[in-house]
């Protein structure tokens, strides 16, 4: 499992420096997706933690979701923000500080749905993930 997670990390690494490099773009399988770096606060650290993330723009929300590949075990940047809710999102080379709310089941399938509209490979993470419902956030700029 240690070497999964190194591998993960490894990758989401990579995403980020190029992301940084290149103003928010970035190729290989993620070339052409909708991508933000959420910045959460560590739980037992207290250290900021950065996750690559596809999303899609909902209002003037954007909307991400807990997915971790399908994978049963929620990903750490989501109990991040359970438990701190105020988090920074970059956007190309903009960033700007934001609010994390996790919508009620009605508006949760709503937005998953069109997370899988924009980009289908949400779907088959819904159908691997069969231990857990995968939750979807909103993020909100802080005015």
């Amino acid at each position: 499992m240690a070497e999964d997670w190194n591998s993960w990390n490894e990758n989401n690494m990579r995403i980020i420096a190029e992301f940084s490099a290149n103003r928010g773009k970035v190729g290989g399988e993620h070339r052409g997706l909708p991508m933000l770096i959420l910045t959460t606060t560590g739980v037992k650290s207290g250290l900021p933690r950065e996750s690559p993330l596809c999303h899609v723009v909902d209002g003037e929300g954007y909307v991400i979701a807990a997915s971790k590949g399908g994978h049963p075990q929620q990903p750490h940047w989501f109990l991040n923000l359970l438990a701190n809710p105020d988090v920074t999102v970059e956007l190309g080379d903009e960033k700007l500080s934001a609010v994390a709310s996790v919508p009620e089941e009605s508006e949760r399938r709503r937005l998953y749905d069109a997370l899988v509209a924009e980009m289908p490979f949400f779907a088959r993470f819904e159908e691997v993930s069969t231990e857990r419902e995968i939750p979807v956030v909103v993020l909100h700029r802080k005015v």
